[in-house]
């Protein structure tokens, strides 16, 4: 299997372990997908955001509820002020506080808050498909790198094979140039020479293999291990032709892949948002209301204390001369209010129905609209790129699963043939009458066609999984 495969798929290296490995357990496909996924940043990144998106849509909600604010204010006035009690002037040092309970309901809004919540909801929706399309491709990556471990695993079974072909002939020409019956001595340096390459070709294949494991391994984001063992595939189940069409996989990947949901809620998203952006022209009627108290240090009220007879300043005449006018005259001292007195007594409330019209603005609300216009054109073009390289890539995928198709069923037929030509140039090799370079050549034949067909075969298997993965479906 060839690394470029990596490429079709955007794989991209992961940052250090989180997770330890079994060494000497085996890894199913599905556990290898299962730990990917769990250890993926750009999943749990997805995930993260998807999150923030669920709030902003439970936040929109949320504004259709009336408002509700406290207020409270202390402070303390030094010199010449407002008496907050009697309004008059006073040039003294006192303390002060204001009480306000407050509530706003928007009745109408220009219906900014019910384009709000579908804006929202709509984006929510996009981020639960981008959420699964960092899931899937994860998934399609680790399918890749996994058969790309099986595939390497046969090949080095297969080069290894070679090496004991090749050994046994050594062996056999050896005993008969010891015994003198060896015909022609180059034969027994051609085998040996051929079993040196065949040699060379396990330590390539074995570490093709081990790097293979760590292509995986880092995609699980798990540490490197020599013994991490894979469970192959039904080799039944690995060559096969899709029974769809292009366009028919084509068809099914726009209402199915989650890439092409995600730009499409994105779109919707953004004309919400123009709705939103426009609902500020337009008046805004809300229905207010507040309850409000205060206090002041200030705050005096004159108490009766007793009364006393005093002299008017008047006179009457009387038989007895001039006599004084006397009256009974209340005294009242000055008195604090109390605090609780002040908060019960201050105690007042306020209804009413407040109509804004925007009239100008600075132009602001205008421009949001032509902003929100222009990033609507921008999601239509990113959903229509979105379909248009989706079209090709399956276009791509089809081809190459159709050409691995046929490369395989060739292969098939040439590995039947040259191992029937191997066979019968071995027997002739062994009897005498075939050079040991006619037989060589055979049995190179034999070697290029079954590591050949074992690259198709999986080759075959994989362009079939990205097709899947084209049509939503990655089952295992």
């Amino acid at each position: 299997m060839r690394y470029y495969k990596f490429i079709l798929f955007g794989l991209v290296a992961l940052s250090s372990a989180k997770a330890n490995a079994q060494s000497d357990s085996t890894y199913t496909l599905q556990k290898c997908i299962d730990i990917a996924i769990k250890n993926n940043l750009d999943v749990k990144q997805s995930e993260l955001k998807a999150q923030s998106a669920r709030i902003d849509f439970n936040q929109a909600k949320e504004n259709m509820l009336p408002t509700l604010n406290g207020n409270v204010n202390h402070g303390i006035n030094n010199g010449r002020n407002i008496n907050p009690f009697t309004n008059a002037y006073v040039n003294q040092s006192l303390t002060y506080g204001n009480y306000s309970l407050e509530s706003n309901l928007t009745l109408f809004g220009g219906l900014q808050n019910v384009n709000a919540i579908k804006q929202t909801s709509l984006a929510y929706q996009a981020g639960k498909m981008d959420l699964q399309q960092a899931k899937d491709l994860v998934t399609i990556n680790v399918i890749t790198a996994y058969l790309l471990v099986l595939d390497n695993t046969e090949l080095l079974a297969a080069v290894k094979n070679q090496v004991d072909v090749s050994a046994k002939q050594v062996e056999r020409l050896t005993i008969l140039e010891k015994d003198g019956a060896n015909k022609l001595p180059s034969d027994l340096y051609d085998l040996q020479g051929t079993l040196g390459d065949n040699k060379l070709n396990v330590v390539n294949a074995n570490s093709a293999l081990e790097n293979a494991k760590l292509s995986l391994m880092q995609i699980l984001n798990i540490p490197y291990s020599k013994n991490f063992v894979l469970q192959p595939i039904n080799a039944q189940d690995v060559a096969k032709q899709s029974a769809l069409s292009s366009d028919q996989i084509y068809e099914t990947a726009l209402q199915e892949l989650a890439l092409v949901k995600a730009a499409t809620l994105r779109r919707q998203s953004a004309e919400k948002a123009v709705s939103v952006a426009k609902g500020a022209l337009l008046p805004n009627i809300s229905l207010y209301g507040g309850l409000y108290t205060n206090y002041s240090s200030a705050a005096q009220t004159s108490v009766f204390k007793d009364s006393s007879v005093v002299n008017t300043g008047g006179y009457i005449n009387t038989p007895n001369g001039k006599q004084s006018v006397l009256t009974n005259q209340a005294n009242y001292v000055n008195k604090d209010i109390g605090y609780y007195d002040q908060f019960k007594n201050n105690y007042s409330t306020q209804f009413g129905v407040s109509l804004r019209i925007p009239i100008l603005n600075y132009f602001q609300n205008h421009n949001k609209v032509a902003k929100a216009k222009i990033d609507l054109l921008n999601y239509k073009y990113i959903e229509e790129n979105t379909k248009i390289k989706l079209k090709q890539n399956v276009e791509t995928a089809y081809l190459n699963m159709t050409s691995a198709y046929d490369k395989y069923a060739v292969l098939v037929d040439q590995v039947k043939s040259y191992a029937e030509s191997f066979r019968t140039a071995e027997i002739r090799f062994n009897a005498g009458v075939l050079t040991s370079v006619d037989y060589v050549v055979a049995k190179n034949n034999l070697d290029r066609a079954r590591i050949n067909l074992i690259n198709a075969r999986y080759d075959c298997y994989i362009y079939n999984k990205i097709l899947d993965y084209y049509q939503g479906k990655l089952a295992l």
